[in-house]
């Protein structure tokens, strides 16, 4: 199964990052937590951004546009198929260095996704 990075991994059970690991290992998908919150989400311990994962099939945004700039090294690093950009989380600057680099953007709910079978 492809590994999904989620960028604004939460503890809080109300956070739509937190349905979206939960969901994503119900799919049977392996998850990699990132965030500044500490805890575990699903089983998987939140890390800080910093270690780059080169076997990332797709990472999912859950933080909006004006945090993700500090992100911008670390996605085109991890070298992911996709992003998902969710609800909230557009970025046409993002987007642009994404295709440049030859990842896909895709603005669309991870959690719609998932339940719809088009992950």
């Amino acid at each position: 199964m492809n590994k999904t990075l989620i960028i604004g991994a939460s503890p809080n059970p109300s956070r739509y990052s937190y349905k979206a690991a939960h969901m994503l290992k119900r799919f049977n998908h392996d998850i990699v937590n990132v965030g500044i919150k500490n805890g575990a989400v699903a089983g998987v311990e939140i890390e800080k951004p910093g270690q780059i994962h080169t076997d990332i099939d797709t990472i999912t945004l859950y933080i909006g546009p004006a945090l993700q700039a500090q992100y911008h090294d670390y996605i085109v690093a991890t070298k992911p198929k996709r992003v998902i950009f969710n609800p909230g989380t557009e970025n046409a600057e993002l987007e642009e260095l994404l295709i440049k680099h030859n990842i896909e953007p895709v603005e669309a709910c991870t959690l719609v996704l998932l339940s719809t079978g088009q992950y």
